[in-house]
C-alpha cells in the first residue's frame, strides 16, 4: 500500500493553479403577484359572527375563482373565533366575538389583478394586502443568472492566464458560493400597497387600480478552481 499523494490547495510549478470567482445579477419581470386577503366579523352572539364570518368569506372566495385561470393559488391561511370580555364588572362576560379568516391568492395573470384587488377592497370588512412580485420556484431565470456567473468565472480565470503567458488545462472544483455555510441570507421585503374595505357591501363598479409590476432581482455567484499550463515567466 502506498501512501495517497498530499493535498496541494495551491498547485505546484508544474500545474500551477488559478481560483477566481464568478458573479451574476438580473433585472428580470416578475412571474406570480400574491395577495394577503383578511375578511373580519364582530357580533353579539358567537352565531352571529361565525354567519357574517362564513358569508363574507365566501363572497372573497367566489371573487377569486371568477377570474378562472388568472388564478394560480387560492388557499386559506388561518381562521379564528374569539370571545371580547367587557371591560368593566366581574366575572366572565362576553362583550363580543370576533372572527378573522385570512386567504392567500396567487395569479399569474397580471392583466386580471388592479381588478380584483379594487374588487376585493370593496368587499364588506375585507382587508388586502399586496402584491408581493415574485418569481416561481422553476423559474428560467434562475438557471440563466447560474449560467453567466459560471461563463464569467470562466473568462476570468482565462484573462489571469493570458496575463501570464499560459492557458487554462482543467476545471478542478466548481462550487455555489457560501455551499459549505448554510445560513440563510435576510432579503429585503417588496414595497407592498394595502387597502381595506369597510362599507355594507360592494358598489356595482369600482375604480381599477393601475398596478406596475415591481423587477426583481436575481443573482448567483460560484467559486471556480482551474489548472493552467506552466506558464514562461
Amino acid at each position: 500500500m502506498t501512501d495517497p499523494s498530499p493535498h496541494l490547495p495551491y498547485g505546484t510549478p508544474d500545474a500551477p493553479r488559478i481560483a477566481v470567482r464568478g458573479q451574476a445579477v438580473l433585472d428580470v419581470d416578475p412571474e406570480i403577484a400574491r395577495l394577503g386577503v383578511t375578511v373580519t366579523a364582530r357580533g353579539t352572539d358567537r352565531r352571529t359572527a361565525l354567519e357574517d364570518l362564513t358569508r363574507r368569506n365566501a363572497a372573497v372566495l367566489d371573487l377569486v375563482k371568477s377570474y378562472g385561470e388568472a388564478v394560480e393559488q387560492l388557499e386559506t391561511g388561518s381562521f379564528s373565533v374569539s370571545p371580547e370580555l367587557g371591560r368593566h364588572g366581574r366575572g366572565e362576560r362576553v362583550r363580543a366575538y370576533h372572527g378573522q379568516v385570512r386567504v392567500t391568492v396567487e395569479l399569474g395573470d397580471f392583466t386580471a389583478l388592479g381588478e380584483l384587488v379594487s374588487r376585493l377592497a370593496s368587499l364588506e370588512l375585507t382587508r388586502v394586502d399586496g402584491p408581493w412580485w415574485g418569481l416561481r420556484p422553476a423559474s428560467p431565470a434562475y438557471g440563466k443568472a447560474r449560467r453567466r456567473a459560471v461563463e464569467q468565472a470562466v473568462e476570468r480565470a482565462r484573462e489571469y492566464a493570458t496575463a501570464l503567458g499560459s492557458e487554462l488545462v482543467a476545471l478542478l472544483e466548481l462550487a455555489d458560493e457560501g455551499a459549505e455555510d448554510a445560513r440563510p441570507h435576510p432579503v429585503a421585503a417588496p414595497g407592498m400597497m394595502r387597502a381595506a374595505g369597510y362599507g355594507g357591501g360592494a358598489p356595482e363598479s369600482v375604480p381599477e387600480l393601475d398596478l406596475e409590476p415591481q423587477r426583481q432581482t436575481v443573482s448567483a455567484a460560484v467559486l471556480a478552481r482551474f489548472t493552467m499550463a506552466p506558464p514562461a515567466l
